[in-house]
């Protein structure tokens, strides 16, 4: 299986983010339904190695958490614009909880990106650089006024390739919990 971990995102929020598609040229906006922020990515898991990572999963302790929303930005830069992105408020629990995903993802012999993690939400892929459409767009949306999403569980997904595009289904979910003395932690088994 094609596998990532993430955080969903309520649907109005989703649904929110999707309004702020514009007309940018060689802009592929990613549907309400694929919203979502990353926390790792996987690729394909056999059977073996999944049931390994969800046990890996299951011992994480990170207490809940609140995300903010903080602007938009783009990958790698204005210049040269190829993923518009969602950006969030800095919170040390969802930096604590991506590392302990990698760290366990990386435990099961999945290899794990060498650069740091970024919490963001990718709204939109550019085929065409379109620095001008893109500058607009992310004045327009300098501010970014969504409500707090509070933050309960992660999510281990299932991403299906489909010629009308991806098709992702939540695998099993983990909860976080909601003892802040519990921060940051593996629970050993």
């Amino acid at each position: 299986m094609r596998l990532f971990i993430a955080i969903e995102l309520p649907g109005e929020i989703k649904r929110q983010l999707e309004g702020m598609g514009t007309g940018i040229p060689g802009g592929r906006w990613v549907p309400a339904d694929q919203l979502h922020l990353t926390l790792a990515f996987l690729g394909e898991v056999d059977d073996g190695t999944l049931r390994q990572l969800t046990g890996a999963l299951a011992r994480i302790r990170v207490p809940g958490f609140t995300l903010r929303f903080n602007g938009t930005g783009c990958f790698p830069d204005l210049r040269r614009p190829r993923v518009l992105w969602a950006g969030l408020e800095p919170e040390p629990k969802l930096d604590d909880l991506a590392s302990l995903v990698r760290e366990a993802a990386v435990a099961c012999a999945i290899a794990q990106e060498e650069r740091p993690f970024f919490s963001h939400i990718t709204l939109a892929r550019l085929k065409l650089p379109a620095p001008r459409e893109v500058e607009a767009f992310l004045t327009r949306h300098r501010t970014l006024e969504l409500p707090p999403i509070d933050v309960r569980e992660f999510l281990l997904f299932q991403s299906r390739l489909t010629p009308q595009g991806a098709i992702h289904t939540p695998v099993q979910g983990f909860a976080l919990w909601a003892d802040a003395a519990s921060s940051g932690a593996l629970e050993e088994n």
